[in-house]
Order: structure tokens, then C-alpha cells, then sequence
């Protein structure tokens, strides 16, 4: 049960993480990190900051282990 409202991914964040092939480590997060990601990014209020905060999520699906810059054991589904 998720605490805030289900985010919508927007166009330009699937857009990336299916260019640079993310999407499904990005389905493989909990549904509370993915809805935290995505309402992180959404609420820069700089296009900048939410070009940071893409690219952050970016690095740390890539990585692997990292949730906001934090330490993360993936789920054992």
C-alpha cells in the first residue's frame, strides 16, 4: 500500500530509460521506490533539477544496490 498517490511516468522518463535499456530494472524496484522516483523527478522546479534527479535514478538503477542515494537490498521476488 502505497502512502501517496500513484505516479504517471512521463513521456521523457520512459523515453530514457528505454534508450539506455533501464526500464526493467526500473519495474524490478518496489512500487514505493518507482512512485518516489518518479514524484522526486516531477517535482524539480527547474527542468534542470529534475534533469539532475532523472540522471541520478539513472546511475543508481545502473549500479544496482542504491535507492537515493542509500544503500538498497533488492527485493528476493
Amino acid at each position: 500500500m502505497l502512502k501517496r498517490p500513484i505516479a504517471e511516468m512521463p513521456d521523457f522518463v520512459r523515453a530514457e530509460l528505454e534508450a539506455v535499456g533501464l526500464m526493467p530494472a526500473f519495474e524490478q524496484r518496489p512500487p514505493y521506490q518507482r512512485n518516489d522516483y518518479l514524484h522526486w523527478i516531477a517535482r524539480g522546479s527547474l527542468p534542470e533539477t529534475g534533469r539532475k534527479r532523472l540522471n541520478q535514478m539513472i546511475d543508481e538503477l545502473e549500479q544496482g544496490g542504491i535507492y537515493m542515494g542509500m544503500q538498497h537490498r533488492p527485493s528476493k521476488k
